[in-house]
């Protein structure tokens, strides 16, 4: 079985013994209890032709937020519907401006009042999620609530993780050791938090970590959560029947609509156990996203440290020397791990080999002397938490060792399924050996789209002109209304444009510096620098930096400081909330950064003219993941680079330009300094990719029509 994470909880319903690895359950969280009406209307479906049809509904809703129906919302809208009717995927590329969550939650909605189970909407980001619930959704229930069977119900799930465990906080379990801080300061401030924990534990009504204003660091935190690993179960623990976990999913199952996240989507998706309640429809939003989401969530990882964690649970559980062969075997660990070099291992050292399969009999061995996993449970509650919670380490350090091991020994490239890499330490955390999945297109294939109407939509979806790419990744095929053998095991899919209510050739320049050197890695060249200055001096400010890594912003900055006279900001100088805040309100004011400040600045209005970008953003050649899943394309036949890398860059490029035009006003440059994105042969895929900007490679003309835009 895939390794999963653990945040999530097993369903109340659920039997009490469940298979090690296996355990899952999810938390949910609504903005308002439903009422007593809503539920009740909840469990009488209306039938579909007694409902107004899907166009009337969008109009009442888009009405009732005073905003005006747009002809991309409107296709959006139908084709959603088209979908739910047909029980066919659909990939919507929407862009900035078209008011896409309407156009799913109208039709999402509708089917909700005809059917037995939810509307799941997953997305990626908490800020969408935050959107979701506390603006739309309820702005969107008011309104159709006079035209529907009841008003419309909502829900958001989250991780078990993001609620306070009640048996947890009152019985004090003991942190792990390698939690402790030891910077006085450090210890001081995650005590005041702790406290301040402990405090809002005796007021909250729901548990909710996100009700803490403001929040705690992971250390303070950790003390009061458990994963759905640890957890007891509502049936074995005594705080069972009033746990805000377990309360939270309750109301998510009376609801119409549940919004989730990607990573719980994934983990619903592939375990045995449900977390969401039943459904027949999901909307992914933030659909670009889907592939590194559920990536992350079947990877997994192993390290001295975790070791270590397991060693410190079992404790006094078992004799002392069999914990001590765990703790031995996690030192071998520590010390090949710090010796090895960090990178991609494409065969299995025979030392690492050995170390592997010395922690992982260890772990067993420890696992064995636990002996049965519910044993003396009912009579010892805070004994059965300690246990579980040994159960819990002692299982992902077997199960992990495992498949590292078994990620090895294939005869031919096209028959590996997973590639095993070596995190080298940082200042803050020892070297870490991680697994991954080459592909995970066959999971998503079989178990999210398998059985269900699936909405993939984003800004961002149709690269190089042809949603195929991405579709590719999530296991759909290779093209629209496909059924060939890379499909989805029969339902067709199709794609869709609705374009951008933005006229982005008369608002804005797409301007690539053909006349510049092609980037190397030794930093920015002078060119680089003295063509920024250049453009931020034309736009009076007003800029936003996108660069390939922290250290080329961080270097940017430093450089350019002294050279212009307006303020400039970097990412890490102070929290990323707080310096797009400070962009935003202040004209003049300049921000560099990375990765996500790609994807997560929203500044519409005059405080953003210029959205520059140092190069094209390809991973790493020694990114591992990256070289290891475009070398296993090129095994099966197909163009790695383009698959992977150009992939990546492309969604990554457009991404970034999409930055620039956030309202019907704005307008400005996207200027591209890396010259590839006019001469190299992947060079109109990548441009395909952009919005349809108008595009120049003369400085002097996007100068000059910075400068007309800085004065007006």
């Amino acid at each position: 079985m895939t390794a999963v994470p653990t945040d999530a909880l097993t369903p109340a319903e659920a039997p009490a013994e469940t298979p090690a690895g296996t355990s899952a359950d999810v938390s949910a969280g609504t903005p308002a209890e439903p009422s007593a009406d809503a539920s009740a209307g909840a469990s009488r479906r209306a039938s579909a032709a007694d409902l107004p049809p899907v166009d009337e509904l969008l109009r009442v809703a888009v009405e009732a937020v005073g905003g005006v129906e747009r002809p991309g919302q409107i296709a959006m809208t139908a084709a959603v519907q088209r979908a739910i009717d047909s029980g066919d995927h659909l990939a919507v590329q929407a862009g900035t401006g078209t008011g896409k969550s309407l156009a799913y939650l109208v039709p999402s909605i509708r089917h909700a009042m005809t059917s037995e189970g939810a509307v799941v909407v997953s997305t990626a980001t908490i800020a969408l999620q935050r959107q979701l619930v506390d603006r739309d959704l309820p702005r969107l229930a008011k309104a159709l609530a006079q035209v529907l069977p009841h008003e419309p119900t909502f829900a958001i799930l989250k991780g078990r993780r993001n609620y306070l465990c009640r048996y947890k906080a009152a019985a004090g379990w003991p942190d792990d050791e390698q939690d402790q801080l030891f910077d006085p300061r450090e210890v001081s401030a995650t005590g005041r938090m702790v406290q301040r924990i402990q405090e809002w534990a005796e007021e909250t009504e729901t548990g909710d970590r996100d009700e803490l204003v403001p929040g705690v660091n992971e250390q303070a935190w950790r003390q009061f959560s458990v994963s759905s690993r640890e957890c007891l179960g509502a049936q074995r623990c005594p705080s069972g029947m009033e746990c805000f976990a377990e309360l939270a999913r309750a109301r998510a199952g009376e609801s119409d609509v549940v919004v989730t996240n990607h990573a719980l989507l994934a983990i619903d998706a592939m375990e045995d156990l449900p977390l969401l309640p039943e459904h027949e429809v999901v909307i992914v939003d933030e659909a670009h996203e889907l592939v590194d989401r559920v990536t992350s969530v079947v990877s997994g990882e192993l390290s001295d440290g975790m070791v270590s964690v397991a060693v410190s649970r079992v404790g006094r559980l078992i004799e002392q020397g069999v914990s001590d062969r765990l703790l031995q075997a996690g030192e071998d660990l520590k010390a090949l791990l710090a010796a090895a070099p960090p990178g991609r291992l494409d065969e299995l050292p025979q030392v690492l080999g050995l170390t592997l399969a010395l922690v992982r009999d260890a772990a067993w061995a420890c696992i064995t002397a636990l002996g049965p996993r519910n044993s003396g449970d009912k009579d010892d509650p805070e004994g059965a938490g300690l246990r579980k919670a040994a159960f819990t380490a002692l299982d992902e350090v077997h199960d992990t060792a495992q498949r590292m091991l078994d990620a090895f020994g294939h005869a031919e490239e096209i028959d590996r399924a997973e590639v095993v890499w070596l995190d080298g330490a940082t200042e803050r955390r020892p070297p870490i050996l991680r697994v991954a999945p080459l592909t995970v297109a066959g999971m998503l294939r079989d178990k999210l789209f398998g059985d269900r109407t699936v909405v993939l939509t984003s800004a961002t979806l149709a690269l190089g002109g042809t949603f195929d790419g991405l579709a590719r990744q999530w296991g759909l095929g290779s093209g629209p209304s496909s059924r060939d053998g890379d499909g989805d095991g029969g339902r067709d899919w199709s794609g869709m444009d609705v374009g951008s209510p933005f006229d982005h050739a008369r608002s804005g320049i797409l301007y690539v510096a053909k006349h510049l050197p092609q980037p190397g890695r030794d930093g920015l060249p002078e060119e680089y620098l003295e063509e920024i200055t250049e453009l931020i001096e034309a736009a009076g400010g007003r800029t936003l930096g996108l660069f390939s890594s922290m250290r080329a912003a961080k270097a940017a900055t430093e450089a350019l400081r002294d050279r212009l006279s307006v303020p400039l900001l970097c990412q890490g100088d102070d929290s990323t909330m707080l310096l797009v805040k400070q962009f935003a309100e202040d004209e003049p004011t300049c921000l560099f950064g990375t990765l996500s400040l790609w994807q997560g600045v929203d500044v519409p209005g005059p405080s953003l003219r210029l959205v520059i970008i140092d190069r094209v953003p390809f991973p790493r050649p020694d990114d591992p993941l990256s070289s290891a899943r475009q070398r296993h394309v090129a095994a099966k036949g197909g163009n790695g680079f383009m698959a992977v890398a150009a992939t990546h860059a492309a969604l990554l490029l457009a991404q970034g330009a999409g930055r620039l035009l956030r309202s019907q006003h704005d307008k400005g440059v996207v200027a591209v300094l890396d010259p590839r994105l006019a001469t190299a042969r992947y060079a109109g895929f990548l441009r395909a990719s952009l919005p349809p900007f108008w595009p120049t490679n003369d400085p002097a003309k996007v100068r000059e029509a910075l400068r007309r835009l800085s004065a007006s």
